[in-house]
């Protein structure tokens, strides 16, 4: 069978805000390099991916290509395009470029990997394991199973009911999803957004778009619990210990080796 294509949708148009930094948390500095690359690496190493867009905000779209991408010689970054204010807004403009197949070279009917580019700690075995879950379902995310027992609330802070903690799962990305699934979707919250803010719908990821616009079932993908989205300046610390700890796994490795 031919392998179908598998575009990367990296998405770096957020702000620093709850880092409390006037720096972006993309652009952020962790153990020398801007946060941003360590998605970009995990993109470029993996057998998986083809092609990449990064999404960024759009007064910065020349700093990230001249700095983060010519710079760090990112050969599978396409094209580096703007984003907007919400998450929704900036992978709609990744799919609206995937629709309109101006990439260098289309991706008509492969699959599409979006992916938080505040998430350093990408993996090629959650490449891999998103990727076989896709090609089986069409649509898939990787996600942990929740360690908390989570309280569902009334609207005056009163605990309501608790859900069944086994079945509860926190989203990670990559978020997997057949070509023409995704984009078909993205389109269709686009065309129905006023809609769907009057009814006080707020779209948080893509799962939901295409939970909320198709038939198709998201398959949920054990993935790591490591592969944290960094936000506040706690998770930088906590992201520091995990590259501490794999730099020590290198090292041992190495002196195995010899």
């Amino acid at each position: 069978m031919e392998r179908k294509r598998c575009t990367a949708v990296i998405l770096a148009a957020g702000s620093g805000s709850r880092m409390k930094s006037d720096t972006a948390k993309q652009f952020m500095m962790l153990q020398g390099k801007p946060l941003i690359c360590y998605a970009l690496e995990a993109v470029e190493r993996s057998k998986i991916i083809d092609d990449c867009i990064l999404v960024t905000g759009v007064k910065d779209i020349s700093w990230v290509t001249e700095e983060i991408v010519l710079k760090n010689h990112y050969r599978k970054v396409d094209t580096v395009i703007a984003g907007g204010s919400e998450r929704y807004a900036s992978v709609a403009s990744a799919m609206r470029l995937i629709r309109s197949e101006d990439m260098a070279v289309p991706n008509r009917d492969g699959f599409v990997f979006v992916h938080d580019g505040a998430r350093p700690f990408l993996t090629e075995k959650i490449l891999q394991d998103t990727y076989e879950a896709v090609q089986k379902y069409g649509a898939c995310v990787s996600a942990v199973r929740s360690k908390d027992t989570i309280k569902i609330a009334d609207e005056e802070g009163f605990v309501r009911e608790t859900p069944d903690r086994n079945l509860i799962w926190n989203m990670h990305t990559p978020q997997v999803f057949e070509t023409g699934l995704i984009t078909d979707a993205y389109a269709a919250l686009e065309e129905n957004l006023q809609e769907l803010k009057q009814k006080g719908i707020h779209i948080t990821d893509d799962a939901m778009v295409v939970e909320y616009f198709t038939n198709r079932r998201v398959k949920l993908v054990e993935g790591s619990y490591e592969n944290i989205k960094l936000t506040t300046p706690e998770d930088l610390i906590v992201a520091e210990q995990i590259l501490n700890k794999d730099n020590r796994k290198s090292l041992q490795k190495l002196k195995k080796m010899c």
